[in-house]
């Protein structure tokens, strides 16, 4: 039920235009039903072969068609030969002209058919591996997440996907090229053996061209994606920090760093072209040399004789489709390289595997009460490689919160106040010892009922570029809106939502950037409140907000919350005077805990974090009137 709000608060909530909640809709695109090949010691060809199979209807249907257009491009000379032979023999050329006109109209329609069938195949082979990554990419922990850069992770879900698309798009249409070659040198062949050796006497040239160009373009194609993620990273971290960027006045020097991400990207780009400015004529020139030859020598044995002039002409137009393959050669050289070296950077996250994962027979949470126990938990952070820094946050933390039970958490910066709510949701693992919720070790909870159990507002958060109602339905996108309404309220947001153009269906930009810190807290607060957990971990979630406006939060947390477990991560005194308990972590240790006032008096150390971590200590308890409940930790 909803909390009961202040009269001013009833009134705010009565100008703010709700929207009718809706359940998430069923997508109507189904997930891929294949993932790549676990196998890393394969090829990477054979490795995403069990997601290009989805699709071999529509790949051999293509190729069908393909064989069938290539047939009638073949079959083009011969009527174009034979119809000039008919000619010059005195006869009609009409049947040859219909069936030039067949030809082509078959050319048309199974060209289109090979085409559409092959791109509309690698576009779907192209989603299918961005859902996969996505995928993978919400599986993955936060250990991940705190090594890599975002930047990276857009390149390779798209730069990268796109190359392997481009390869599966055009790679079959120039095997269709190589049908071609067949075809039409096995038509050469019976025409006239030897005009068709001299035809090819270029072919070995072509061959040894392309097995260099290959070993020279792949080392480029991996640097060049590599660049082409710097570059991206870049932009990302300018984008998402253009206001840090401006409040220093470094446009200058970022417009440097990226001008020489640029030059490097470049420069590869530009060795790339220079390398296929080098090998590409050669291979296209050697084919077109052996036109010559066939006009020479097959104008010497049409002039003796040998050979009709129509068989001369088709020939001729034979070594020119031939040209199409060879000059093809380097493209699909090119295009394999880079979605060879795409699909290794694609498989990196594919083949990432998470730190926390779902137990084999996870323990459920029905009707969490909210006991948590902290027993000899240590831990240190992953470095960059994955594994332990040795530096530990957490040293045999020990303490028990009893369901109900308001504990505020103080400590310098650093003690690991912030880790500690990090390990009860197991956004990471504890090194040692347990995490208990209920009496069960956290590992062996459902990861879905866990974080049903545990919610976390932090100082810092996220919202999406989406309308303030939706960022706090996020929580729970079925809630109604009147629980919607109740959550905002509570969270003090209406005293400005109702001042938005359009109140909670107004756009608040990425990261909430049209509103203050305070106001993207209280929003934060309001989708932690809708979610309605078990156990509510605030950390320093209001420390942006008015300290007024801070009671009435928690005057409406404490109505809300009665008989929930709230574990306050605070510096303001403000907000650790309204805690049950106070637990002191220093130095990755519980050092003492107890009563607030109590700690106050009786503990220096208390004292002295306070007063250095507190902007408010000396307001507090520096003048407190006689009486009040401030005076009793001021002697």
């Amino acid at each position: 039920m909803p909390a009961v709000r202040s009269a001013s608060e009833s009134v705010g909530l009565s100008k703010i235009a709700s929207r009718p909640t809706r359940p998430p809709p069923k997508s109507r695109y189904p997930e891929p039903s294949r993932s790549v090949d676990p196998d890393e010691s394969k090829g990477w060809l054979r490795r995403v072969r069990p997601v290009v199979w989805t699709q071999k209807l529509i790949f051999v249907s293509g190729i069908l068609f393909g064989l069938l257009a290539t047939v009638a491009t073949v079959l083009v000379p011969l009527a174009v030969g034979r119809g000039i032979d008919a000619i010059a023999d005195g006869d009609t050329p009409t049947p040859f002209v219909i069936a030039l006109v067949l030809l082509a109209f078959m050319r048309f329609v199974f060209g289109f058919g090979y085409r559409f069938s092959l791109f509309r195949a690698a576009h779907r082979i192209e989603n299918d591996l961005r859902n996969l990554i996505f995928a993978r990419l919400t599986e993955l922990s936060f250990s991940y997440w705190d090594r890599v850069q975002s930047g990276q992770i857009i390149s390779r879900a798209n730069t990268d996907i796109r190359s392997i698309q481009l390869l599966f798009a055009f790679g079959p249409l120039i095997a269709m090229q190589l049908v071609l070659l067949t075809m039409a040198l096995a038509v050469m062949l019976v025409t006239d053996v030897a005009l068709t050796v001299v035809a090819l006497a270029g072919l070995p040239m072509v061959f040894v061209l392309g097995v260099s160009l290959r070993k020279r373009i792949f080392p480029l194609s991996w640097v060049a994606q590599a660049r082409q993620a710097e570059v991206a990273t870049i932009v990302d971290e300018n984008i998402g920090g253009a206001r840090v960027v401006k409040a220093f006045a470094q446009e200058e020097a970022q417009l440097q760093v990226l001008a020489e991400a640029s030059y490097r990207l470049r420069w590869v780009g530009t060795a790339v072209a220079d390398t296929r400015a080098r090998f590409a004529p050669a291979m296209e020139a050697f084919p077109r040399m052996g036109l010559a030859l066939v006009l020479w020598y097959g104008g010497v044995q049409t002039i003796n004789g040998d050979i009709q002039i129509g068989d001369l002409v088709a020939f001729s137009t034979y070594v020119v489709l031939l040209a199409t393959p060879f000059r093809m050669v380097g493209f699909m050289l090119l295009q394999w390289q880079r979605a060879a070296a795409a699909a290794l950077r694609v498989f990196e996250i594919l083949d990432e595997q998470p730190d926390i994962v779902e137990p084999d027979d996870p323990v459920r949470l029905i009707e969490p009460v909210g006991r948590i126990e902290f027993a000899d938990v240590g831990f240190s952070y992953p470095g960059s490689d994955g594994s332990s820094d040795g530096s530990a946050v957490l040293d045999r933390v020990s303490f028990t919160i009893e369901p109900g039970e308001t504990v505020a958490i103080v400590g310098p910066t650093g003690s690991g106040k912030s880790t500690i709510a990090r390990l009860l949701p197991r956004f990471y693992d504890a090194d040692s010892g347990a995490v208990r919720i209920d009496g069960h070790d956290v590992a062996t909870l459902s990861l879905s009922d866990l974080r049903d159990t545990v919610g976390v507002v932090t100082d810092d958060p996220f919202l999406f570029d989406t309308s303030v109602y939706d960022n706090v339905a996020f929580a729970r996108p079925a809630a109604e809106p009147h629980e919607v309404d109740a959550a905002i309220a509570d969270a003090a947001a209406v005293d400005f939502v109702v001042d938005l153009p359009q109140g909670v269906l107004t756009e608040i930009g990425e990261r909430g950037a049209t509103l203050s810190g305070g106001q993207r807290q209280r929003l934060a607060l309001a989708r932690g409140l809708l979610a309605d957990p078990a156990v509510l971990v605030l950390d320093d979630a209001t420390s942006a907000i008015d300290v007024g406006v801070e009671q009435r939060i928690h005057d409406a947390v404490t109505r809300r919350r009665s008989n929930r477990t709230t574990i306050l991560i605070a510096h303001r005194l403000s907000t650790i005077a309204l805690a049950d308990r106070v637990l002191l972590l220093d130095e990755g240790r519980i050092s003492a805990a107890g009563d607030h006032y109590e700690l106050l008096e009786d503990n220096p150390r208390y004292a002295s974090i306070l007063a250095d971590t507190t902007s408010d200590f000396a307001s507090i308890v520096g003048t407190p009137d006689e009486g009040s409940p401030d005076a009793r930790g001021v002697r």
